[in-house]
């Protein structure tokens, strides 16, 4: 059988996304013969009907559906396929993809990625928000170059992973509140808190902080958005444990993220959040990739040295 044409494809999905063959013309500026013409092919080249033509609106059978559904994966990888030749071509480094976690907050990711626009300029960054779970399996994959992984995670199938940053944990209280100098397993749970899902390592660290003092408080609310939790708090809807992070290269004071108007309490004990950089090894020596490793480098916390505990340094 012939391999499947990627026009005939993408025509496919826009009737999905469109409801109607002559929409799916008029937006792909085809003739609707043209469009009929491929939906027809298509259906020959794998003996099965993909689209029922109704009256005003065209829907999609099982089959249709289904390649749909491939369909825009594989079309996301022609175009990064097309685009990372392109810059090539042009003598540019070419495309990272970059993972992150949701943990990471909305106040390191933008120096960051500023930083990743002066150390490589002629690199473009794909940056996904994913699980750290979710990162690995797509290192794996070969469908990520890097991620910034919540640590623990196991190095091996091809991918590296090495300590990147450590940040204080520390509760965020609404300015209105009279808060205690250092903010004890107890206190906490005798508090309205909020924290991150279950299913997210940030919720399995907090947990076992908690269960080290004999304690297992439910959080009152569960965002796995760090931005999201520190209006809450703002707003005197309770109290939230969260990273503080120090951007280093790029940011705009001692602190991190920006806390005006919240108090920040010290947990007592001390809780450390720990993320690593992880990298597919295979990748090792390209110029695109080094680069982006490199700026990162630039925000690991004092007491993380990458290069250092990195086997077989990229730089």
């Amino acid at each position: 059988m012939r391999n499947l044409n990627l026009d005939q494809v993408q025509t496919l999905i826009a009737i999905a996304d469109l409801g109607t063959l002559a929409a799916a013309a008029q937006a792909l500026h085809l003739a609707p013969p043209t469009v009929s013409l491929h939906i027809s092919e298509l259906e020959s080249r794998l003996g099965a009907a993909l689209v029922v033509r109704g009256r005003r609106q065209a829907s999609l059978t099982p089959a249709g559906q289904l390649l749909v559904d491939a369909g825009r994966r594989l079309l996301s990888t022609s175009d990064e396929v097309v685009e990372r030749v392109r810059r090539r071509a042009q003598g540019l480094e070419g495309v990272v993809r970059l993972a992150t976690t949701a943990g990471v907050s909305a106040d390191l990711l933008p120096p960051l990625l500023e930083h990743l626009a002066r150390q490589g300029p002629g690199v473009d960054v794909k940056l996904d928000v994913l699980s750290s779970a979710e990162s690995m399996a797509r290192l794996r994959a070969g469908t990520l170059d890097l991620a910034i992984v919540a640590l623990p995670q196991a190095s091996g199938n091809g991918v590296q992973v090495d300590p990147w940053r450590s940040d204080p944990m520390v509760a965020l209280v609404p300015g209105a509140w009279n808060a205690p100098a250092q903010a004890t397993p107890q206190w906490l749970a005798d508090q309205r808190w909020m924290s991150f899902g279950p299913a997210t390592q940030m919720y399995r660290l907090i947990a076992g902080w908690f269960a080290q003092a004999g304690l297992n408080p439910r959080p009152r609310m569960e965002l796995n958005h760090p931005l999201a939790l520190r209006s809450l708090v703002a707003a005197g809807h309770g109290v939230a444990v969260l990273p503080l992070e120090q951007p280093g290269v790029g940011g705009s004071d001692a602190h991190g993220q920006d806390t005006e108007g919240l108090l920040v309490c010290p947990l007592h004990p001390p809780l450390l959040r720990e993320l690593g950089l992880a990298r597919r090894a295979s990748e090792l020596h390209d110029p695109a990739i080094q680069a982006v490793w490199r700026a990162l480098e630039a925000f690991a916390t004092p007491s993380v040295d990458v290069r250092q505990a990195a086997a077989g340094d990229p730089t």
